[in-house]
């Protein structure tokens, strides 16, 4: 969240207001040490949609990416317009 975060030059209370989340919400789902975000299916829902809407793109484990692993990144504005709205439950 924090790599999504500074991609789009943005403080966790404009991720929390993008995302219609609370700031403590976002504060703890940051401080998950594992590397994995916790919280419930409709607040990782609504993440995933504004960071999707915001055109962070969610690197999946196992998914196509040049450096492996999990990740985040910017899509191209071309990407971004040919891709379907979509935030389903499997994207980290």
């Amino acid at each position: 969240m924090r790599a999504a975060r500074a991609l789009l030059g943005i403080d966790q209370r404009q991720l929390a207001e993008l995302s219609g989340l609370s700031v403590p919400t976002i504060q703890r789902m940051e401080a998950s040490g594992s590397g994995a975000i916790r919280g419930n299916v409709d607040s990782l829902m609504k993440l995933v949609a504004a960071l999707d809407a915001a055109g962070i793109e969610l690197i999946g484990e196992g998914a196509v990416s040049v450096g492996g692993g999990r990740g985040v990144r910017l899509r191209t504005p071309q990407a971004a317009r040919a891709q379907p709205d979509r935030a389903g439950p499997d994207t980290p």
